[in-house]
């Protein structure tokens, strides 16, 4: 499902054995755009670290209850690497950490989840290709991200308000944009794949469009449970660019036929 990265905050988390905290915020690499980790707000309980939750050990939303399940248990949570609050997240502060949950570490091999160009838990579909392969992650938080502005082809438009979250794959699907300085009342989307480049430093958003085209695009509805397939190709057709769901598919077909043809080098 798609939500809104804020709406996390209603959640509590609950662990194996008890409830943790709630979701503070998100860090987000910014070459796949995927969730690497959510911010747990723990209130008293481990409050002089920072508490990451890596979305292999993060189970599927209960709207009813308000409750996102974390696969782990308080031990497990408390005895896992040390990160203090406001630290950056280093290499090998995520080596540390995968290794101690024993999960893949997402920074080796050519796709957004390492091996697997999708978030498999289990570990059962990890490809056989090289091991030397791997990039130099850059984590970005959801938090200092809301607020930079967008910068289309002709002009600012607006800024970031939020992000949408697929809690299946864990991906940023959309940046939601306030246009309110240009066009009162009204958001628009920008996914990840229309932005040409981010100035961190300078606090802005370059994407390939105009703001014309953003003015006509199919306003953001009210609220991320209205954000439907049918709303999304709607907005993909506005822009004349292929839905994410189609290039996913294509990433999927060629693992699974790079896969094959590994599987039959080694026969």
């Amino acid at each position: 499902m798609l939500r809104e990265a804020k709406a996390f905050k209603h959640f509590k988390l609950r662990a194996r054995d008890g409830d943790i905290g709630k979701a503070e915020e998100f860090y987000f690499d910014d070459k796949y755009w995927a969730v690497r980790y959510l911010v747990a707000d723990t209130g008293s309980w481990l409050s002089d670290r920072q508490v990451l939750i890596s979305p292999y050990a993060l189970g599927q939303a209960d709207d009813a209850e308000r409750v996102l399940p974390v696969g782990l248990t308080k031990k497990q949570i408390e005895d896992s690497p040390t990160l203090i609050s406001h630290q950056p997240v280093s290499r090998q502060y995520e080596l540390d950490y995968f290794a101690y949950y024993q999960w893949p570490y997402y920074g080796y091999g050519p796709y957004s989840w390492g091996f697997n160009p999708y978030l498999v838990r289990d570990g059962a579909l990890e490809g056989t290709i090289n091991r030397e392969q791997n990039w130099d992650p850059h984590l970005r938080s959801t938090r200092d991200a809301t607020g930079h502005h967008i910068q289309a082809q002709d002009g600012e438009l607006g800024h970031v308000a939020d992000f949408i979250i697929d809690d299946e794959s864990w991906t940023i699907r959309y940046l939601v944009v306030d246009t309110k300085n240009w066009w009162p009342g009204k958001h628009v989307l920008v996914s990840p794949g229309w932005i040409e480049r981010i100035s961190w430093e300078e606090g802005k958003v370059f994407v390939n469009l105009s703001r014309e085209d953003m003015k006509r695009a199919p306003a953001y509805p009210p609220n991320a449970h209205a954000l439907d397939r049918d709303y999304e190709v709607t907005l993909y057709r506005h822009y004349n660019r292929n839905g994410y769901w189609a290039d996913e598919l294509t990433t999927r077909e060629e693992w699974v036929a790079r896969g094959k043809h590994e599987q039959r080098k080694k026969a």
